[in-house]
């Protein structure tokens, strides 16, 4: 699928410490592969949301050097794969995103949906097992949310917290985020999370029994680094605290 020399499916930055965070993009890219041209989307296309989490990259980068955490990205476009979906999922290459229709994915063969999974889906995954089997981690996967999709309501949420059975550290994050007065957070807001619809926690996370979270920051906050230093700054003060109380015993 890749042509030599082309960038791999995942990337990953270690840290230097025995941190146990892993952090996790796998939206962090707009790529294309060579040999699927430009999926019959022009560059505006590309560098819109639907084809990825617009600013967290960055925003993931300067939290990973605050947590001294592990940090795994996927570098290609969720419209060639979502890597965040089950490799059953019908959505997983999808045909159409946000009134875009994404004409090389029409009629996409099971041959081709299978290469796009052996080559991109499939080696990602395998390289969060790689780190979690490292020892005790705690996963924080991070995305961006467009502030408004075509026909909706505008997203008035700063930040969402997205959760589905593991609530301890969501729980912990959506008090600490709450009492900010600056900060509008949405408790799974703009989406909520099932088995169904998002792979990477149930998957991965959930199946340990491990701390986890989904972090959404809305994309026009995220655009500039003035932005990503000041969201991965305070993504770093608040992990950090609310991993420290979502570990305390009851009282």
């Amino acid at each position: 699928m890749f042509a030599l020399g082309e960038t791999g499916p995942v990337s990953v930055q270690h840290t230097r410490t025995n941190s146990s965070w892993i952090l996790v993009c796998e939206h962090a890219g707009n790529r294309i592969p060579d040999s699927l041209g430009t999926l019959g989307l022009d560059k505006s296309d590309l560098n819109r949301h639907i084809a990825w989490d617009i600013g967290i990259l960055g925003v993931a980068e300067k939290l990973r050097h605050h947590l001294d955490a592990t940090l795994i990205t996927q570098p290609y476009s969720r419209l060639v794969i979502d890597c965040n979906r089950h490799p059953d999922d019908p959505e997983l290459v999808t045909t159409q995103s946000d009134g875009t229709t994404i004409s090389g994915n029409q009629s996409l063969s099971p041959d081709d949906r299978q290469n796009r999974i052996d080559h991109i889906h499939t080696p990602f995954h395998a390289c969060i097992e790689t780190e979690l089997d490292r020892g005790e981690k705690v996963l924080v996967t991070l995305h961006s949310f467009t502030p408004a999709m075509t026909g909706a309501a505008p997203r008035p949420w700063h930040i969402g917290v997205i959760y589905n059975r593991e609530r301890r550290l969501a729980n912990s994050l959506l008090r600490i985020l709450s009492a900010m007065p600056d900060v509008l957070v949405g408790d799974n807001e703009p989406y909520s999370m099932n088995d169904d619809n998002v792979y990477t926690i149930p998957y991965h996370a959930e199946r340990r029994g491990i701390h986890t979270v989904e972090i959404e920051i809305r994309q026009d906050l995220i655009t500039d680094e003035k932005g990503q230093d000041n969201w991965a700054a305070l993504l770093a003060r608040v992990l950090d605290q609310a991993l420290g109380k979502s570990i305390e015993p009851p009282l």
